[in-house]
This record gives C-alpha cells, sequence and structure tokens, in this order.
C-alpha cells in the first residue's frame, strides 16, 4: 500500500513538473520579428512645371483668336453693307428709265435684265435672265424679315413668277418699299403696301448673304 502510495505521489510530482518546464519554454519562446529590410532615404524635390505659363499662353491665344474674329466680323459686316450700298446705288441710277420687253440697256430695260444689270456692275454676280429663274436663287426670306438689297418677285397670272424688284428701304413702320421695272413708268420705287403690287407677292429671296463669324466670348 505503502509503495502505491508513493508511486502516486512521484506520478503527480513529475506531472506538474513538465508542466511547469512547457510553459517556461512557451514563454521564454515568443518570437520576436525582425526584418532586414532598409529604408532609402527618399530625395523629394520640389516638381517644378511651367502649367502657369502654359495656360497664360493659351489665354493669349485665345484672346488674339477672339480679337481676330470680331476683326474679321466687322470687315465682312462693312464690305456687306458697303455692296448693298454699291446695290442700291446702281439701280436708282436707273430712276426714268423706260420700260422695254427684251430690253437690256438704258435706252430701255425690262424687270429681270434691270435686276441682272444692278447686281453685275455692283456686286459681279451673274444672275439668270428671266425673273422665274431669279426666284431659284438664294435664301429664302420671311417678308417681316426683308432687309435691303433683297430680291422681291411677284406672279400678275396664276403662280408663275413674272416680274422682280430689289428692295430699297424697310421703314419703321415696316413698309417695304422696291426699286423695279415697270411696264407703266419704267423704272421707279414702289411698296408692297399698294393694292396693286400687294396682292401680287409671292416670295422673296436673299442673294447677297453677311458671313455669320461666331465670336468667343470674354
Amino acid at each position: 500500500m505503502k509503495k502505491r502510495v508513493l508511486v502516486y505521489f512521484l506520478f503527480v510530482a513529475t506531472f506538474f513538473s513538465l508542466q511547469s518546464c512547457v510553459s517556461n519554454y512557451v514563454v521564454s519562446n515568443n518570437p520576436t520579428y525582425k526584418s532586414d529590410a532598409k529604408f532609402a532615404s527618399l530625395d523629394i524635390k520640389p516638381i517644378t512645371n511651367n502649367s502657369d505659363n502654359q495656360s497664360k499662353k493659351v489665354l493669349a491665344s485665345i484672346s488674339n483668336a477672339n480679337a481676330y474674329i470680331k476683326r474679321s466680323a466687322i470687315e465682312n459686316a462693312i464690305k456687306h453693307s458697303n455692296t448693298i450700298d454699291n446695290i442700291l446705288s446702281e439701280a436708282e441710277s436707273y430712276l426714268g428709265t423706260p420700260y422695254r420687253f427684251g430690253g437690256t440697256s438704258r435706252s430701255g430695260i425690262d424687270c429681270s435684265a434691270f435686276v441682272l444689270s444692278v447686281f453685275g456692275a455692283a456686286a459681279g454676280m451673274n444672275l439668270p435672265r428671266v425673273a422665274a429663274q431669279q426666284s431659284k436663287e438664294g435664301d429664302s426670306v420671311e417678308k417681316a424679315e426683308l432687309q435691303k438689297g433683297d430680291l422681291v418677285f411677284f406672279s400678275h397670272r396664276g403662280g408663275r413668277i413674272s416680274h422682280v424688284g430689289i428692295v430699297e428701304e424697310v421703314t419703321a413702320e415696316g413698309e417695304i418699299k422696291f426699286i423695279h421695272a415697270a411696264t407703266s413708268k419704267g423704272v421707279m420705287v414702289s411698296s408692297l403696301d399698294d393694292n396693286y403690287w400687294g396682292p401680287k407677292f409671292k416670295f422673296a429671296k436673299r442673294v447677297i448673304k453677311e458671313n455669320n463669324f461666331a465670336t468667343l466670348n470674354n
């Protein structure tokens, strides 16, 4: 019996002794992680660029382009205005010229020859000979948007274009006056408000156009 007690006691003592050793081993061997990596010192220098200078150059280019476009638009508007003035001046020089069917000179002229001669001399344009063909030229213009130099077309019989004139003036009240070669009095100025010409008016065309230039906003 004493032997058994002694063996049991030795077993218990040995067990606790081993537990203590294992614990001590685990604690004493807790890994410490180290790194051999070395960080190179960074030589950071301020980045210098020409962004400000480039921005200034871009703005300068835009400004120059803007000035060029505006200048071109003004020059074109002046040229257009001068051309219209030349057309009307040439047309008015025919005032009083007698009408002659098929005539093409200042001694006698018909409506389409009158328009052809005026635009040829003042603007260097070569319009068709007859009114019906002239009515196919240029861009359509609403009556409310007529300007000096536009062509107005009329029909005496049905829908066929048989007469043409040149807008000479649009008054502040909206009255449209045109110069044309009439069979009754030759080259004269009439109005679309006339009881005779008003009902015969068909449509209008613009053959002298001012080029459109897109301008940049400042």
